[in-house]
C-alpha cells in the first residue's frame, strides 16, 4: 500500500467517524464531554505538580533564608565586638587580659554560629577592586599609587547568607585618574 493510499484510507476513516457522529448526536455529545473532562483532568494534574514544585522551592528558601532577619539583626553585634577588640591597645590588653580574651572568644563563637547557618563574612582587602554587587562605596578620594576603583579603606565588613547579600562591605574607593 502506498503513502497516498494510506492517506486516503485515514481520511475515509475520519469521514466515517464524522458521519457516524452525525447519525448519533448523543455519541458526539458524550465524546465532547469526555474530551473536556480529560482536558480538565490534565490541567488539574499539571496544577498539582506545579503546586508541589512551588511548595518544595518555598520550603527550601524558608529553610535557607528564614533566619535572614535575625541574622541581619546580629550583624551590629559582630561589628561592636570587632570594634572593641580593635580599640584595645597593648596596655589595655595587659591590664584587662581576661576581658579581651572573653571578647575574642565571644567573637569567634559568633563567627562559628554564622558559619553553621551559612553566613559568610566579606572582608575585602585594601587594594582589591571595588565590586558594586558586594561593596558599598562610602567615599571616593584620590590616593597616589592606586588606580581608580581600588579599595583604599574598609570601614565595615559585609555578610552573605548563602548566595544572598545581607550587608555590603562598606569601603572607601580610589578616584585617582589614570595617568
Amino acid at each position: 500500500m502506498t503513502d497516498s493510499q494510506q492517506d486516503r484510507n485515514a481520511e475515509e476513516a475520519v469521514f466515517d467517524e464524522v458521519a457516524e457522529a452525525q447519525e448519533h448526536p448523543e455519541v458526539a455529545r458524550l465524546q465532547a464531554e469526555a474530551d473536556e473532562l480529560r482536558d480538565r483532568w490534565m490541567r488539574a494534574l499539571a496544577d498539582a505538580e506545579n503546586a508541589r514544585k512551588r511548595g518544595e522551592r518555598d520550603r527550601r528558601e524558608a529553610e535557607q533564608y528564614g533566619g535572614s532577619k535575625l541574622a541581619r539583626d546580629m550583624l551590629p553585634v559582630h561589628d561592636n565586638l570587632t570594634r572593641a577588640l580593635d580599640a584595645a591597645n597593648d596596655s589595655t590588653r595587659e591590664a584587662a587580659a581576661g576581658l579581651v580574651e572573653g571578647v575574642e572568644l565571644t567573637l569567634r563563637e559568633l563567627e562559628k554560629v554564622f558559619a553553621k547557618h551559612g553566613i559568610t563574612i566579606l572582608n575585602p582587602a585594601v587594594g582589591d577592586r571595588f565590586d558594586p554587587s558586594v561593596h558599598e562605596a562610602m567615599f571616593e578620594a584620590p590616593v597616589p599609587g592606586t588606580r581608580a576603583g581600588d579599595i583604599i579603606q574598609v570601614m565595615a565588613v559585609g555578610f552573605m547568607l548563602h548566595d544572598r547579600l545581607l550587608r555590603a562591605a562598606q569601603v572607601g574607593v580610589s578616584s585617582t585618574p589614570a595617568s
